[in-house]
């Protein structure tokens, strides 16, 4: 049996479909806390209703949180593998409300870890973490500046490896609250020996994707283009760069990690690397391409505290261990995949 804690957002709706297609059977955790803290068009309620509707799919109303409604449903169930993607997720948001955003990236990973040693000890625990852990030291490289996007010195021209210092650098609250998740859990598997996966993930993306201004870049700006909402860009004159991975993608990866399992306390970066990556300004053009509409946006001269200037991963230690794996979705195909979903959502409304 699989668990999928934030199973209605956007990774864990996609890993909870892969399983289930898989003919695993599947529990999902949510609480739909994204309409709390993004309003109605962050709602995750639809993916909720989707899935109640799969036959080998059972959903639990849990709020990570409540350690006694926790523990009492890891004392009733087993679990093979457990795939943690509950989370405040807003490197912006975090830094309106820092003590609830610690609560649940760090509070809300504890919980779940020790349930997992007190009850589950064998099972193997992925953690969705961010490329924000590493806070904005990649700012302060070399860069040069082209016609539509900064690029990188060549020391790191295949992108940044888990080699990167956690350490002085500005993170965001959010940053924070997911490297002390992150050390939690490599902890976990290092000092209790459980089959612990840290996942670092830059931008993750998919048509399913409830983006909005304070989270999700590529989901959002594509809407705006679609729907013709004005965009604002923050700093770096538009050619700040992203890696994006799509959805699919984070669930092949989980899995590979599933078939063989890690090594305790394990740590990879994932991402899109050189082969998804793109800048706002590209971004914009292809949007424009795609819907037909002229991209309505305004420019804003000051950056993001703490935003990264420039993020290509370097998936090299995942791939030397999981050889099998290969990247599906690319940044062209992710956006038509966009593009089709809001035509067929508009023909429904």
């Amino acid at each position: 049996m699989i668990l999928v804690t934030g199973s209605a957002g956007l990774i864990g709706n996609s890993v909870s479909r892969f399983f289930l297609e898989k003919k695993e059977n599947v529990f999902g955790i949510d609480n739909n806390q994204r309409k709390k803290f993004f309003g109605i068009n962050g709602s995750v309620q639809k993916n909720i209703t989707s899935l109640r509707k799969i036959r080998k799919f059972k959903h639990f109303q849990i709020d990570i949180l409540n350690k006694k409604k926790l523990e009492k449903f890891f004392k009733k169930y087993n679990f093979d593998l457990i795939v943690h993607a509950a989370a405040q997720p807003s490197h912006d948001w975090s830094a309106t409300n820092p003590q609830l955003d610690f609560n649940i990236n760090a509070n809300g990973t504890l919980n779940i870890l020790e349930c997992i040693r007190k009850y589950n000890s064998k099972s193997i625990f992925i953690y969705l973490s961010t490329n924000k852990v590493y806070g904005d030291k990649v700012n302060y490289f070399n860069y040069k500046e082209l016609n539509s996007r900064y690029e990188v010195e060549k020391k790191y021209k295949n992108g940044f490896n888990e080699n990167l210092s956690i350490d002085n650098s500005k993170h965001s609250p959010f940053g924070v609250s997911k490297l002390s998740g992150d050390l939690l859990v490599q902890e976990y598997g290092k000092y209790f020996n459980i089959k612990t996966v840290c996942l670092r993930a830059g931008c993750l993306t998919g048509e399913t994707h409830a983006g909005v201004e304070l989270h999700g870049f590529l989901s959002y700006l594509f809407k705006c283009s679609f729907y013709k909402k004005k965009y604002y860009i923050y700093g770096y004159k538009g050619k700040q760069v992203r890696d994006n991975l799509s959805s699919y993608d984070v669930a092949s990866i989980i899995w590979e990690l599933y078939k063989k399992p890690p090594k305790a306390g394990e740590v990879f970066n994932i991402g899109g690397g050189r082969k998804s990556n793109i800048s706002v300004s590209e971004a914009i053009k292809k949007c424009e391409l795609i819907t037909g509409n002229k991209f309505n946006y305004k420019y804003v001269n000051i950056e993001r505290s703490g935003d990264h200037k420039f993020w290509i991963t370097d998936m090299s230690k995942f791939k030397k261990n999981y050889p099998n794996w290969r990247i599906k979705y690319i940044i062209d195909d992710i956006l038509y995949q966009m593009n089709d979903y809001e035509k067929f959502s508009k023909l429904k409304r």
